[in-house]
């Protein structure tokens, strides 16, 4: 492809982005459906997050996503979101058109898709217990609250932040949703109560592969346990879990189910979502 002033430009805003698979994914896909478009890294600390996404609105992009830390703090920057990403409370993709941004969440849609497509079974009736409440929790969370999970707990090393998240998925879905301090016999006894387990903090992302967010000890076979995280493909936590005799869901077809959701956003066209796993796969 050659690169004009036509080429419209996509990218992906967060910080680090050293192990990002998208640009691969989304450039694959891209290449794939004869598009004149680009996806490139943008590596945005967050007191340049304003500076950047203003200067963006008036370059050639038409869209981008946007990954830690900043997809609740992208919200104050954008003109529009659609009604799924206010319930939710925050935003990973963003379409630019007419000079005015957009905002949308793939993220929990992707991680349905991936849960049901791996395991063969739905989320409706289980109880779920989630690790982390920042965007991608606040984003995992509301959707299978949505798609009737029985019961869910939010465990955060910060409690106000678990308690908070708690309160809006009980106040916008009218279900059963606890928050758990990050002590071990908390976490102990809300696991005993819990179908699926979800990880969706950074912990055990490259290059800190061996660390874990929870003690193996904490881990029964009973569990299902997803990490969110993708690289490594699996995780210390998954592995922990594969050894006590869990079924286990690895992050990456999230990863590329959540990317198809904002190819779409971005292109209006059906993203070939068997290209882009291809392309991370051979990553």
């Amino acid at each position: 492809m050659i690169i004009s002033t036509k080429t419209k430009l996509t990218g992906l805003l967060g910080y680090p982005l050293g192990h990002s698979m998208s640009p691969v994914m989304q450039n694959a896909a891209f290449e794939y459906c004869s598009m004149n478009r680009i996806y490139i890294p943008v590596e945005v600390k967050p007191e340049n997050l304003e500076t950047v996404v203003r200067g963006i609105s008036k370059m050639n992009f038409d869209g981008f996503n946007v990954t830690i830390p900043h997809k609740i703090e992208i919200m104050k920057y954008l003109d529009e979101t659609d009604e799924y990403a206010r319930c939710i409370g925050a935003v990973n993709t963003v379409k630019i058109k007419d000079g005015r941004l957009k905002g949308y969440n793939t993220d929990g849609i992707g991680f349905l898709r991936s849960f049901e497509e791996n395991t063969g079974d739905r989320i409706e009736g289980k109880s779920v217990f989630v690790l982390g409440s920042g965007g991608a929790s606040r984003a995992v969370s509301m959707t299978l609250a949505l798609n009737k999970a029985k019961k869910m707990y939010i465990c955060n090393r910060t409690f106000d932040k678990a308690s908070s998240l708690a309160d809006d998925i009980k106040r916008q879905t009218g279900i059963r949703c606890e928050a758990v301090s990050f002590d071990p016999e908390e976490i102990k006894k809300a696991l005993q109560d819990t179908d699926v387990l979800i990880n969706t903090t950074s912990v055990g992302m490259s290059p800190n592969m061996e660390e874990s967010p929870l003690d193996k000890s904490l881990l029964d076979k009973r569990l299902t346990v997803c990490d969110i995280v993708y690289n490594p493909r699996k995780t210390r936590l998954l592995k922990d879990a594969e050894e006590k005799g869990c079924r286990i869901v690895e992050g990456l077809p999230m990863l590329v189910y959540q990317g198809a959701e904002a190819f779409e956003v971005w292109t209006d066209v059906k993203a070939p979502a068997d290209v882009m796993f291809e392309a991370v796969e051979d990553f």
